[in-house]
């Protein structure tokens, strides 16, 4: 049996935080390369592996029986040779309030491609500063992960809010074959007609007065009707917490902003992070918001490639194509046409 080279990855490029690590774990398991990665998460206050970290370094090595070295916390370098990987039954917690979207990000491509259908449970945070929340992955991500022919079902069987975590969400992902057309190319030029807009805010241990106040700030800024408001009291949180996501429905792309509330932060500046970031979306033409950039590089890299437009790309994005490029050499073009947009093209796994 051939042995491939390991590749390495400077976990200094770019942003040089975790998702350096998740998109490489996810690129090693997918393609079977041996993976080094050095200086993990260095751009970050306090490096190394934190809890959310080994989470996806654990469930990475469980769904392919991968040997690995500097599975510990704080570690700055990690070694890992994958095996296989299998579809099937899996639970995995972080074991904080460290993001569960993340290890689903982390596990979700390899899954898919593994052949079977396998059920995700995750236990952690489901909406977390800094991370994707659950309403993201289910209203903007799924829909267009199912345009390219791979179906996956979620589901938020309780909310986690940061500090106390607690939540779990649970993705079905059914195997790629089971599209009748196989994999397509994701073409996402234009966001097409708008359909009605609105907002969800999630609460929890929580008074309603908190949500009326940040609807109210958010009401006033986006000229948005009562409609248009959608309460969910969470009583089954296991701690307080309080988020207001702003859901804005196209033809083709639906994109969904989110902001978080924290103690010591109030809800007028809550609703107005949101409606500024909304109103900084809604005031261009690209499809794709920055954040739903970043997520779809991968699949489409994995899958049947595409192309799309989008705002100008953060660094976050910029970094997660150079670590694509470490495994799939210039896989990705992206072409900055001017200071409110750009174009990116992907080349699909035939390319």
């Amino acid at each position: 049996m051939e042995t491939l080279d390991p590749i390495t990855i400077d976990g200094r490029m770019g942003e040089g935080g975790g998702q350096v690590l998740r998109t490489s774990l996810a690129l090693s398991l997918c393609t079977g390369r041996p993976l080094r990665v050095q200086h993990i998460r260095a751009a970050r206050r306090k490096g190394g592996l934190m809890r959310q970290h080994l989470a996806c370094v654990r469930a990475a090595m469980e769904i392919s029986s991968a040997d690995a070295t500097g599975v510990e916390l704080g570690s700055k370098e990690l070694s890992l040779t994958p095996g296989t990987v299998r579809a099937g039954d899996y639970s995995f917690a972080v074991g904080s309030a460290g993001s569960a979207a993340l290890v689903l990000q982390t596990v979700l491509m390899p899954l898919l491609l593994a052949g079977g259908k396998s059920t995700v449970r995750i236990e952690g945070g489901t909406h977390n500063s800094w991370a994707p929340p659950f309403d993201f992955l289910e209203l903007s991500f799924m829909p267009l992960l199912a345009r390219m022919g791979a179906q996956v079902d979620l589901e938020l069987e309780r909310v986690g809010f940061y500090p106390a975590g607690g939540g779990t969400i649970v993705a079905t992902i059914h195997p790629l074959g089971e599209a009748a057309q196989g994999p397509s190319p994701l073409v996402l030029l234009e966001r097409g007609a708008s359909k009605q807009h609105y907002a969800i805010i999630r609460r929890a241990h929580l008074p309603a007065s908190v949500a009326d106040r940040e609807w109210e700030a958010l009401r006033r800024v986006l000229h948005w009707e009562l409609s248009q408001r959608r309460d969910v009291n969470h009583e089954e949180s296991t701690g307080p917490g309080n988020a207001i996501h702003a859901v804005l429905p196209f033809e083709h792309v639906t994109e969904v902003v989110t902001s978080f509330g924290a103690k010591q932060r109030g809800a007028k500046f809550v609703a107005n992070d949101a409606a500024k970031e909304a109103r900084r979306y809604l005031g261009g033409k690209a499809a794709v918001g920055r954040h739903l950039a970043d997520q779809l590089l991968l699949p489409m890299a994995l899958l049947a490639g595409g192309e799309f437009s989008t705002l100008p790309p953060t660094r976050h994005t910029k970094t997660n194509i150079d670590v694509i490029h470490a495994f799939l050499p210039d896989r990705i073009r992206l072409d900055e046409e001017s200071a409110a947009e750009c174009h990116i093209e992907v080349g699909g796994r035939d390319s």
